[in-house]
């Protein structure tokens, strides 16, 4: 007979919004910059020399 495979388990991704903001007091400081092209909602990722949107492909060097 054939045998059963273990299922697998699935992982649970947490929110990594939370990792470009920063509360102090009563104020909310945004860490990364946005994209200029898609607007405030839309954070630009940090490399070595160069931030970029992940969604319009916007690319700025430093």
């Amino acid at each position: 007979m054939a045998e059963k495979k273990a299922k697998e388990k699935k992982v649970k991704r947490t929110s990594n919004v939370s990792k470009n903001y920063k509360v102090s007091g009563d104020k909310l400081e945004r860490l990364n910059l946005s994209c200029p092209k898609c607007g405030v909602g839309v954070f630009m990722a940090k490399h070595g020399n160069r931030s970029t949107c992940g969604k319009c492909n916007y690319m700025e060097k430093k």
